[in-house]
């Protein structure tokens, strides 16, 4: 059954993610725009500014050589795979939920390193002068699912212990 659940998810953040970084790229041209201001109520503002991240989260392990890229896909497609057992074997709905929204974004974002060398984000959220890094829908699956396993995990009922007989 989780696999039933998670599946169809991963696919469809993973279709959402690169059509979303298909318009951003081809249909809107971003790259040639650098930034469109969407929203600026106050001190919050959303924009969608072209980044070209070339780490991991939040940029760490940044590096421009084709290895470097080769190896984070490598280890992200690794992640991916061991997600998916785990997805085969996610003891309830939420946890099958959660581990197709990580697989689905850590796809969408490996294949972006293989394509582009880099990951596109684009989405950047601001408030009262202060940026949250720039990130894409790949990257907010991610973020939600490891989320939503966390609350799993924290609050999920423990079994029962079992008798003696």
């Amino acid at each position: 059954m989780s696999l039933r659940l998670g599946l169809p998810l991963a696919a469809g953040i993973l279709a959402a993610d690169q059509a979303s970084k298909w318009w951003i790229l081809d249909g809107l041209r971003l790259p040639e725009l650098g930034q469109v201001k969407l929203l600026a109520a106050g001190p919050l503002g959303l924009d969608l500014t072209m980044v070209w991240n070339r780490g991991v989260t939040f940029g760490m392990l940044t590096g421009d050589s084709a290895w470097h890229q080769i190896a984070l896909s490598v280890v992200a497609a690794l992640v991916a795979l061991f997600l998916l057992r785990w997805l085969a074997r996610a003891e309830n709905r939420l946890t099958a939920i959660a581990l197709g929204a990580v697989i689905g974004g850590a796809v969408g974002n490996v294949i972006d390193r293989l394509r582009f060398g880099a990951v596109v984000d684009f989405v950047d959220a601001h408030a009262w002068g202060w940026h949250w890094y720039v990130f894409n829908l790949a990257d907010a699956a991610i973020v939600c699912g490891v989320v939503a396993l966390v609350i799993d995990a924290l609050f999920r009922p423990s079994a029962a212990p079992k008798k003696e007989a």
